[in-house]
């Protein structure tokens, strides 16, 4: 019996629904290069960086921020590590301890009661991988202030838009507190200075809280560039052949006694 026509259909529309109904955070997750497993396996064999985060994990009690997320999250590079030829975790240097201290601090006193757990994508990037992972060259990631965060809540952006942008305007100025939103439900925090930005707006170039303020909407899309027309092209006026002067002939007159011989 021959199959029915309609099931490469049925198939492909199920991949499809599938794909598209996958949740948002599971996109934008890290790679399983930088999972709990591929962490430990990056730390098997290599004892001074295994006392390295032995040291760091100290610390980070002695601060009381031990916990806030698990150390091999926020120890992960950039999303972008294996292009470029980057770790997938790293220590950072000892001086941008107390960057990141601060900004745990501000994920459990703030962030976490605003939209849940959250998992860290990202931390810090050596100069060279934040320039490799087109990070901003003055980007909070290279001191270890920042972290890339990722609610693991089935959350849409409009509320995470909400919550997040409520606790910038009341908590944000007082902490020296950076927020910036990336693509699907990914967004940033740092604390080295209070500022805001991301990608709404007419025009694209916005901040999301800078939109609702104003009482429009986050999610629109920005609006299409005015077309402009080409110049019209005049092409010049034509330049009359040069026109050279004739010679005017003159004849000789001859003398009389010429003539007459």
């Amino acid at each position: 019996m021959p199959r029915p026509m309609f099931r490469p259909r049925l198939i492909l529309a199920t991949i499809l629904f599938a794909a598209f109904a996958a949740p948002a955070a599971a996109q934008e997750l890290p790679n399983e290069g930088q999972s709990e497993v591929a962490y430990h396996a990056f730390l098997a064999g290599k004892p001074h960086v295994a006392a390295e985060v032995r040291a760091f994990d100290n610390w980070l009690r002695r601060k009381h921020v031990h916990g806030v997320l698990p150390t091999w999250q926020i120890l992960r590079t950039a999303t972008m590590w294996s292009e470029c030829n980057g770790p997938p975790f790293q220590v950072p240097p000892r001086k941008y301890w107390d960057n990141v201290a601060a900004t745990l601090r501000f994920v459990r006193r703030h962030v976490v009661p605003a939209v849940g757990p959250v998992q860290a994508v990202s931390g810090y990037r050596n100069p060279g991988l934040n320039l490799c992972a087109r990070g901003s060259a003055n980007s909070a990631h290279r001191d270890y202030s920042a972290l890339d965060l990722v609610p693991m809540k089935p959350l849409d952006r409009r509320q995470i838009f909400m919550a997040m942008c409520r606790v910038h305007r009341r908590k944000g100025p007082a902490n020296g507190v950076g927020l910036g939103f990336y693509a699907f439900t990914r967004f940033h925090v740092d604390t080295r200075s209070f500022r805001r930005w991301g990608s709404a707006g007419p025009m694209g170039n916005e901040s999301p809280c800078a939109v609702i303020e104003r009482g429009g909407d986050p999610l629109a899309p920005p609006l299409p560039l005015p077309v402009t027309p080409p110049p019209i092209s005049v092409p010049p006026p034509a330049v009359p052949p040069r026109v050279l002067p004739t010679r005017k002939k003159f004849h000789r007159i001859r003398p009389r006694h010429e003539i007459l011989r």
